[in-house]
């Protein structure tokens, strides 16, 4: 379980939010202002922080979400930190990101997507206790505590058994599986897979798409990634 700081003015944003994190094993915390929320991040900067990760609205009274931020990394925390606003343009988000924020959603967002990042963010820090979970999609089980993926035999004498994958197929993977409907672009699978802002090349995420079908092409079950042109990918 991971303690969780929710800043947003906006009660009913911040209630679907909390009620969210709170249903995925979070202890969370509500701050409805800025001033609030600098008062709940007093000793953010000690060795034993108060949270485990902070999501933050941009405008809010009292200290807006980048004093916030400044002051998280200026007490020298690492808390991660998932900005949320309704400012759209890449200079806002390339700004933040530069301030110290670790990842940036704007509104309105997706529920299942914001939760996916706040996963991301406490799994590459720890800060998430193994939940034993077995993720499952057709043929595959996917186990994110051991970070293995086992491909049952098919029907037709499809080969099984487990398949080798890095840490970033491991994550491109689980995040396909999570949200077996929607479709990835690549810049999101880029961001949940390796818990950084896209840095652009489009290529980066196909090539490892591509060794992971070369990897799952022996068990006949590299047709379960596909590719929709012009958008991305998704589990077909």
């Amino acid at each position: 379980m991971a303690r969780v700081l929710v800043i947003e003015d906006d009660a009913a944003i911040n209630d679907v939010v909390t009620t969210r994190l709170a249903r995925d094993g979070h202890a969370v915390t509500q701050a409805f202002s800025g001033s609030e929320a600098r008062l709940l991040l007093g000793g953010a900067g000690e060795k034993d922080a108060t949270f485990d990760l902070v999501v933050c609205d941009l405008m809010l009274p009292g200290a807006t979400g980048e004093e916030l931020v400044s002051l998280i990394r200026g007490q020298g925390a690492s808390t991660p930190v998932i900005v949320i606003s309704a400012r759209t343009t890449a200079a806002d988000k390339v700004d933040l990101l530069r301030l110290g924020a670790d990842d940036y959603l704007t509104k309105p967002f997706d529920l299942d997507e914001l939760a996916a990042r706040v996963e991301v963010q406490l799994r590459h820090r720890g800060a998430v206790a193994p939940s034993g979970e077995v993720l499952r999609w057709n043929r595959w089980s996917l186990d994110p505590e051991a970070r293995t993926l086992t491909v049952a035999p098919g029907e037709a004498g499809e080969k099984g058994g487990a398949v080798s994958l890095t840490k970033i197929e491991f994550n491109i993977l689980e995040a396909l599986v999570r949200r077996p409907n929607r479709v990835f672009s690549k810049s999101e699978l880029f961001e949940l897979a390796w818990g950084e802002p896209f840095a652009g090349d489009d290529s980066t995420v196909a090539v490892h798409v591509s060794n992971i079908r070369a990897k799952l092409r022996e068990t006949g079950t590299d047709n379960y990634v596909k590719t929709v042109w012009g958008m991305g990918f998704k589990l077909a």
